[in-house]
């Protein structure tokens, strides 16, 4: 799976381009400010509907546009491609387009183009809430797993339900009931799906990160949201007048997380920054193996700045990793000097030059026109 072509329009200092990317290696340099970071934006806001770094689009949209748009065409396999597209105007609205067909969900998207973001905020997978852990954990279990996305939605409406009851009252005993067990039964649905990936996903990470870092004592563990040793009815039984108080449910996979330690220690608090990136980098190229797995495809990788933090050492088993991905792979870094070696001398390298908002190829097999 690959990014064939890529159009973009109104995307914060970007110029309307169009680029026809390489299959394997994608290098953006340039000064910072640039443009680099928001050429990796707009192919995010492809895949995902929304950007990496704002919580609204309205800043994502350039000066004086009304609107921003950003075509992709999609080669799947040999054989099949597919051509998507997102537009976003300042009013709010969105419109998603997938072969010529309007959608409406941004999970038919995700689907269609897995996309891996490794930037500088990637440390708050360590450090965040535990709410960035269970992202991470269930955008990887939503490309293995097909009933995944039903599950987690019947967990949605049936938490909201008995959200609501808690805090107002409203519902009968029959109601009360009937939500509490869709709600068991999804959760423990859920559960199921996580541990399963975890099971996958650990030995690969390990793997993974031993090539990068020697960090003996660092352990990845699941915890589900509530205690592993009895089923969620009886928990939520026992802790009802407890969320009455609180006006919302405590227990539940709502509340899972990913537990990451060092020698017993939160690994947050104990690596270097340096060691963080590393450990982020390992847990996202192992979920790029599980994807690839799963799907007769793999998912493209957006790397932001990624010689910050690293030395030579580190830098080149980085590309090295992500080039034995064989997947496309988009890179920003400042200097082109630090990412213009290593590569074998079969992979095709790109090299794009971004320079005030214009992007113009360099070097490599791929055009650009802008």
């Amino acid at each position: 799976m690959s990014l064939s072509r890529l159009s973009v329009t109104g995307v914060r200092n970007l110029q309307p381009v169009t680029l026809t990317p390489s299959p394997r290696i994608n290098i953006l340099y340039g000064d910072n400010g640039s443009g680099k970071t928001s050429l990796l934006e707009a192919i995010y806001l492809l895949g995902m509907a929304r950007s990496f770094r704002s919580a609204r689009l309205n800043p994502v949209i350039a000066h004086e546009q009304t609107s921003c748009t950003v075509f992709g065409q999609v080669r799947l396999d040999a054989e099949r491609s597919s051509a998507l597209g997102i537009s976003r105007d300042r009013s709010g609205d969105v419109r998603i387009r997938i072969d010529g067909q309007s959608v409406k969900s941004a999970a038919e998207l995700a689907d269609t183009l897995p996309l891996q973001l490794i930037n500088p905020d990637s440390f708050r997978l360590l450090e965040g809430a535990p709410k960035l852990r269970r992202q991470f954990l269930d955008w990887g279990v939503f490309h293995v797993e097909p009933r995944f996305l039903q599950a987690w939605q019947r967990l949605q409406q049936a938490l909201r339900q008995r959200n609501s009851w808690l805090r107002h009252g409203t519902l009968d005993a029959a109601s009360q009931a009937a939500w509490s067990r869709e709600l068991s039964l999804a959760s423990e649905e859920i559960d199921e799906y996580r541990r399963t990936y975890i099971q996958a996903l650990k030995p690969v990470f390990e793997r993974t990160l031993a090539v990068l870092l020697e960090l003996e004592g660092f352990q990845l563990s699941y915890y589900r949201g509530w205690d592993k040793s009895l089923p969620l009815a009886d928990v939520l039984a026992a802790s009802i007048e407890r969320d009455r108080v609180m006006g919302h449910t405590q227990a539940g996979p709502q509340r899972a997380d990913l537990r990451l330690r060092m020698a017993g220690h939160n690994a947050a608090e104990t690596l270097s920054r340096g060691q963080q990136k590393l450990v982020v980098c390992a847990l996202r190229i192992a979920q790029g193996h599980l994807v690839s797995e799963a799907k007769r495809g793999q998912c493209i990788y957006l790397v932001d700045d990624l010689p910050s933090e690293l030395d030579e050492n580190h830098r080149l088993a980085l590309c090295s990793l992500l080039e034995q991905l064989n997947c496309q792979v988009f890179i920003t870094c400042v200097d082109s000097n630090l990412l213009r070696e290593g590569w074998r001398d079969d992979t095709p390298v790109s090299m794009f030059h971004v320079e005030h908002g214009t992007i113009a190829q360099v070097h490599g097999p791929s055009g650009v026109t802008a």
